[in-house]
């Protein structure tokens, strides 16, 4: 029996979307036993709740109409075997399950029957309390909607499990997100109401799912455990990977240098932006760029007068300041557009045509979807030899795929790839679990970070941090990598750390070698 391993930030595993897990689960069946996966996803989901909540002695199962709630009636046997109190409940109780339409998949109604023939009752309301609670309604085959029947039901037990204050557990897939894009009816089904949501975890079942680590889907997953339920998963039917540490190095550039090495070689970068009012955006790169390993640091305001309202950073005096002609863009990194506001425009079209290494973020992103000259420059930029990285939010994307914001959070990795293939660069999606895509290669989801990145100047760290990588000789995409990863590993040590300090962008930038 394979063990069931929990999902953490320095572990690196593929993610297979549904249509290569169906086929990795199909061509199992037909290698074992009938009903041997059901079982051991059963035994698999009985024993991490068993690990999970060892105390608890009342415990919830709620089965949907399919192969999920097939693997929780195999959970609940099992549990009744451990000494454990049990609380089936069943969408399909007082349904014709004799109607073809609405009959249950062979595996789920043999393993229906095992439950009741070991003397497992079903009842047709949730329990008054539990200590435990598991979701097994869906799966990776199901979403809610409207006109699904048994919405209504599985709607009032998700509220009813995830308001109780008592731990869930969701077997695969929490029900109601899409497993491969984590698009979600999870906050308005689940968390509703919800003053105190227990600790919530989700056992993926043969494979990790891309949707378990984007857009809604870490909110609604909790911790991802997985079990392989002892099948080979293999490795080229993944369409995706999960950004964790062991995929990039966890060591920056300032830490590799050589003895004998000097400020030039490890690259310059040159920031343009902080129109007025936003010069702050602009400091706040310009710092994250010099702590993440550049040379040098130089940094163009677009207020049109620095001379005289800034020519020096007293916080960080080691940042060179200049004017935007003054720039030499054709062997600087450029980062571009942190706070440019409309002041930007004016010199996009010479930055997308000379710059040979750019990272486009915030205000430049937006002047390019606005303008169709300035798309077609940013089209060509590779056929150049030119180096692009695009940074944008999901608003951002949306202008630039000419979409809304919803299409985008709809498929992350789709309008990542899209927005990649269209403009023959480098991509990062900013968002829970930000998607780093590239022409013809594999997408990746990141898996650190957390909400304390919800605040204003972080999304400019991270796009110093990236052109200091850049400089340091690192390719395209592995500099975007690295840097999304380390961005978010920096926050997440900054909530395992216990202070009560907010996690501001410019403490951020400080730490940006950490």
């Amino acid at each position: 029996m394979a063990s069931t391993l929990k999902i953490s930030h320095e572990l690196s595993h593929p993610l297979f979307d549904i249509a290569a897990t169906r086929q990795i689960e199909t061509q199992a069946q037909a290698a074992l036993p009938e009903h041997t996966l059901m079982q051991r996803a059963g035994l698999a989901t009985a024993r991490l709740t068993l690990a999970l909540a060892p105390h608890a002695q009342h415990i919830w199962v709620a089965c949907g109409p399919g192969n999920n709630g097939g693997d929780g009636f195999e959970t609940a046997l099992q549990l009744r075997k451990f000494g454990k109190t049990v609380s089936l409940t069943w969408t399909e109780l007082g349904k014709d399950t004799d109607d073809n339409s609405r009959q249950s998949p062979p595996d789920a109604r043999a393993s229906r029957l095992r439950a009741l023939s070991a003397g497992l009752l079903i009842s047709p309301e949730p329990p008054a309390t539990f200590d435990f609670a598991i979701d097994a309604l869906l799966g990776i085959g199901g979403t809610l909607s409207a006109d699904r029947p048994g919405t209504q039901l599985m709607t009032q037990w998700l509220r009813r499990m995830h308001s109780s204050g008592a731990p869930v557990l969701c077997i695969d897939l929490p029900t109601g997100l899409n497993a491969d894009t984590g698009a979600s009816l999870f906050q308005a089904l689940a968390t509703l109401d919800s003053p105190r949501p227990g600790p919530r975890h989700t056992l993926s079942l043969l494979t990790l799912k891309p949707g378990l680590f984007t857009a809604d889907g870490r909110d609604a997953a909790g911790q991802v455990w997985l079990n392989d339920l002892s099948v080979a998963t293999p490795a080229e039917l993944s369409p995706f990977a999960l950004l964790q540490g062991a995929d990039i190095s966890m060591v920056l550039p300032r830490q590799q240098r050589a003895h004998a090495s000097h400020k030039g070689s490890f690259g310059d970068v040159a920031v343009l932006g902080g129109a007025p009012g936003m010069t702050g955006a602009a400091l706040l790169a310009a710092r994250a760029a010099l702590h993440a390993g550049a040379g040098r640091v130089f940094i163009a305001l677009l207020d049109g007068t620095t001379d005289r309202i800034l020519s020096v950073d007293t916080t960080q005096p080691e940042l060179m300041f200049r004017s935007p002609a003054a720039l030499d863009v054709k062997q600087q990194v450029l980062v571009c557009g942190c706070g440019g506001g409309q002041a930007v425009l004016a010199h996009l079209p010479a930055l997308l045509v000379n710059a040979t290494r750019a990272v486009f973020d915030a205000d430049a992103l937006n002047a390019i979807a606005a303008d169709p000259s300035l798309r077609a420059f940013l089209t060509t930029r590779q056929s150049q030899g030119h180096v692009t990285i695009l940074t944008p939010h999901p608003l951002e994307a949306a202008r630039l795929l000419q979409c809304s914001t919803h299409d985008v959070q709809s498929d992350r990795r789709r309008a990542a790839q899209q927005l990649a293939d269209q403009f023959d660069c480098v991509v990062v999606l900013k968002g829970s679990g930000s998607v780093i895509a590239a022409p013809g290669q594999l997408a990746l989801i990141n898996h650190s970070g957390n909400a304390l990145l919800a605040s204003p100047g972080t999304g400019d760290v991270l796009a110093g941090m990236i052109g200091a990588l850049l400089g340091a000789g690192l390719a395209a995409r592995t500099a975007a990598a690295q840097a999304v990863f380390t961005h978010g590993r920096l926050a997440d040590h900054w909530a395992a750390s216990g202070t009560r300090e907010p996690l501001t962008a410019s403490a951020l930038a400080r730490y940006a070698s950490a």
